[in-house]
């Protein structure tokens, strides 16, 4: 299976050259938030497929204009052709947003999860808009990753952790994809096109 992975910024060569020659393999679209609901919409209408997101520290804007079509997979576990995705979007507070979550809030939402991923036995993937504490992340508190990120991944073992928030025009020496342990994970920022074995 492959799937289209988004996140954080519209990318002209989607959005404004569409060929849906490129994108007749993609099974799944998974959004790891920040990206206007216009966009994703147009993803959804153009490739007929479905899309799950998350939210993003820059999404108050879905609270009065969801992407129609689109599935917010916030604090669920989504089942697809048998691969369970669990959804952790936000960002690490650094101000008042909506959207941002203390260490502690965050840890709070993943207990509330416990039940339902014991039902499920697990996860295969993780999608958030953080990454973890110390795997991709920034220095700065806006872009400081979650360190209960990391004991999720390390005791559930899903096979992908998919996140954005981090631009790869940051100028940190990000990495697209790199490990924690055994799992893979993935900036999606901008796009990119995983092929899930």
């Amino acid at each position: 299976m492959k799937f289209l992975l988004v996140a954080d910024e519209e990318s002209p060569y989607i959005w404004d050259y569409f060929d849906i020659e490129r994108y007749r393999d993609v099974d799944l679209i998974i959004s790891a938030g920040d990206l206007k609901a216009q966009y994703l919409e147009f993803l959804v209408s153009m490739i007929p497929v479905d899309l799950l997101y998350v939210h993003g520290n820059h999404d108050d804007g879905y609270d009065d204009n969801s992407p129609l079509g689109c599935i917010c997979i916030e604090n669920d576990i989504y089942i697809h052709k048998g691969i369970r995705i669990l959804g952790l979007g936000g960002s690490y507070r650094y101000s008042n947003g909506k959207h941002q979550y203390t260490e502690l809030e965050m840890q709070k939402r993943i207990n509330k999860l416990k039940r339902k991923i014991k039902k499920h036995k697990g996860f295969d993937i993780l999608v958030a808009h953080s990454p973890a504490f110390g795997h991709g992340d920034g220095k700065d508190l806006a872009h400081r990753g979650f360190e209960c990120f990391n004991e999720l991944i390390r005791t559930y073992k899903p096979k992908y952790f998919i996140h954005g928030h981090q631009h790869m025009n940051y100028g940190w020496n990000q990495k697209r994809i790199y490990s924690i342990d055994e799992t893979t994970c993935i900036n999606a920022y901008m796009y990119h096109k995983l092929e899930y074995v």
